[in-house]
């Protein structure tokens, strides 16, 4: 008995749902214009959202891969012998923030150095002269911005000539990058805010238009949730059908602005664009989550004010 009284139960409700969602799809025909409205209301907001995230996501990824390559270079005083080097190898080690030592002889820093002149630089390579440089310890830390207090405690240890890690710059590079991060945090919730409220208001207008039907419902004994889930689906609908052309329209952008952008800096390992994929499916997931929250967020807030809560 219990089992028949829950299956009656159980198809009631899916009847119900599958009524609630024809309901919705009927309602966003018969209200074509205000549909419409909403739609590109969703689409104009989510094209920007989803712009604003291209550039913030590339400009983030970019300031990442700089930060991975800042670097401790510690030059080893010339009186250090194997087991001096080993010891300060130890120390630096044992500062908790330090994530690799590397250690660079200093006939690799001479090669380097020459490699880096290019073709002028082979020249030295013949000729025979004493190595003017010392040998080194490249450190990196688990936490780039660590990388100055680091550097700081290195330097007291002994038989360090001297701590190299891009003083000055490296202090500017980090406060950019906080501050670029910070600004483009505060701009995504701001447009994601002002979404919310430009998407709402448009969806207001369209259930005001229908205040009538919702307080027939409720004199015919309709509940608040009964009456929600239409709108709830409908707000659904709207926020999916506004994000399709955000979504194509960037796709496709981005398929062609990183084929024209990352040839031009194939040469420069300095600066990399986010691969198409998996990133622009990400941001497609993204961009329908958002507009399918903003789109129910929309229905829900203003189907409030016609139902006693």
């Amino acid at each position: 008995m219990h089992v028949t009284n829950r299956r009656v139960i159980t198809d009631m409700k899916a009847r119900t749902f599958r009524r609630h969602v024809k309901e919705s799809f009927k309602s966003l025909g018969r209200n074509s214009w205000m549909t419409v409205a909403s739609v590109s209301s969703v689409t104009v907001t989510l094209l920007l959202v989803g712009v604003f995230f291209v550039i913030m996501m590339n400009l983030n990824s970019v300031a990442t891969s700089i930060e991975e390559d800042v670097e401790i270079r510690v030059h080893i005083d010339v009186a250090a012998n194997d087991e001096d080097r080993e010891v300060l190898k130890q120390q630096i080690g044992g500062i908790t923030q330090v994530d690799s030592i590397e250690f660079s002889p200093k006939e690799e820093e001479l090669d380097s150095l020459i490699d880096s002149f290019g073709e002028e630089g082979q020249a030295f390579k013949l000729v025979e002269q004493e190595n003017p440089l010392k040998d080194v310890f490249v450190v990196k830390t688990k936490n780039p911005t660590d990388t100055i207090n680091v550097a700081k405690k290195i330097e007291s240890f002994n038989y360090v000539s001297s701590v190299k890690y891009g003083q000055g710059t490296v202090e500017s590079l980090f406060k950019f990058i906080d501050i670029s991060r910070n600004v483009g945090l505060i701009l995504i919730i701001g447009l994601l805010f002002t979404a919310m409220f430009l998407i709402s208001n448009t969806i207001k207008i369209t259930i005001m238009a229908r205040r009538r039907e919702i307080e027939i419902m409720r004199l015919v004994g309709a509940t608040n949730s009964f009456i929600r889930w239409p709108f709830f689906l409908e707000g659904l609908w709207l926020g999916i059908l506004g994000s399709i052309i955000p979504i194509t329209v960037v796709s496709l952008a981005y398929y062609y602005l990183f084929d024209l952008i990352q040839s031009k800096l194939a040469a420069n390992n300095f600066i990399k664009l986010l691969e198409f994929n998996p990133f622009v499916f990400q941001l497609s997931a993204v961009l329908v989550l958002i507009g399918a929250l903003i789109g129910i967020w929309g229905s829900l807030m203003s189907v409030r004010k016609f139902l006693k809560v």
